[in-house]
């Protein structure tokens, strides 16, 4: 009981780490391309990474957990930063970030799938419908109706998915940082590379915020927000802690209500409330 209590708390750490990193994520990209935004903050991350490795002496992983790092790698260093940078070219950050609810089905079923977990069905269907909660959240604040947008940020979902549960079981033996250290690492010489190659032309007009944007998403979204989160989902469970995802939404707009001063409607509210329900029902079944 204990474990999964830390689990949690871990878990939802994490969750309010990443909540900020779409919202940064869309100031970033007014100053920078996606390309090289989703490289260098994958080379700073890295870089950090190392430094954590080397202070704490940690033993290369084993060659068998290679190809999982590969895995997270392409899900959470390569594949979610890009997608979403993209997409962020076509949508408001306000219409990305629920998207997110939706993360936690897709957490849940690489986890069945990769974790070797077995959920009991009431979790699936607090699961589905927390989900139909952020969708129908979605819909009624509108915003931009671009299909592109839509689609990349279903992409990201679908592989950031992949990337958690193949973290969270590869955690089991090496550690939740040092799962995405690693990842880092190995995604370190193609990163660099593109990070070099997709240099911008001039940094003159790039302003403060988009390089606030890029330092958050290098430290915080790349690496410590992991540091948190894979720990949650080893000590706590995928499926279950892999729920937490459906609040991200609502920590991310109640941000940029803060930061931003955008209104809060009732609905948000509402919604919310409902989320956490299902939360608390996913929690009791998973």
């Amino acid at each position: 009981m204990q474990r999964s209590m830390r689990g949690w708390g871990s878990g939802l750490l994490g969750v309010v780490i990443f909540s900020a990193s779409l919202p940064a994520t869309r100031v970033a990209v007014g100053g920078f391309t996606p390309l090289f935004l989703t490289s260098a903050r994958a080379v700073i991350a890295a870089l950090l990474g190392a430094v954590l490795l080397a202070a704490f002496r940690q033993k290369p992983p084993a060659a068998r957990d290679l190809a999982s790092l590969a895995v997270v790698a392409f899900g959470v260093v390569i594949g979610f930063p890009l997608l979403t940078a993209l997409a962020l070219q076509h949508v408001t950050a306000a219409h990305s970030i629920v998207f997110i609810g939706l993360l936690p089905l897709a957490t849940a079923l690489f986890g069945v799938m990769r974790g070797g977990e077995r959920p009991k069905a009431a979790f699936w269907l607090f699961s589905v419908l927390g989900g139909l909660t952020v969708a129908g959240f979605a819909f009624s604040q509108g915003g931009s109706a671009s299909v592109t947008g839509d689609l990349l940020m279903v992409a990201a979902i679908l592989v950031c998915g992949l990337g958690y549960a193949e973290g969270a079981v590869l955690s089991r033996r090496l550690g939740g940082w040092q799962v995405i250290t690693w990842a880092l690492m190995l995604s370190l010489p193609v990163m660099a590379v593109l990070a070099l190659a997709t240099l911008p032309a001039s940094w003159e007009g790039i302003g403060v915020p988009a390089w606030l944007g890029l330092a958050y998403v290098s430290v915080f979204s790349m690496l410590i927000g992991f540091v948190f989160w894979y720990r949650g989902l080893a000590l706590g469970g995928i499926a279950a802690v892999g729920q937490l995802q459906l609040l991200q939404p609502f920590f991310g707009l109640a941000l940029a209500a803060l930061l931003l001063h955008e209104p809060v409607a009732w609905s948000m509210v509402a919604a919310t409330g409902i989320v956490v329900l299902c939360v608390a029902g996913a929690k009791r079944f998973a």
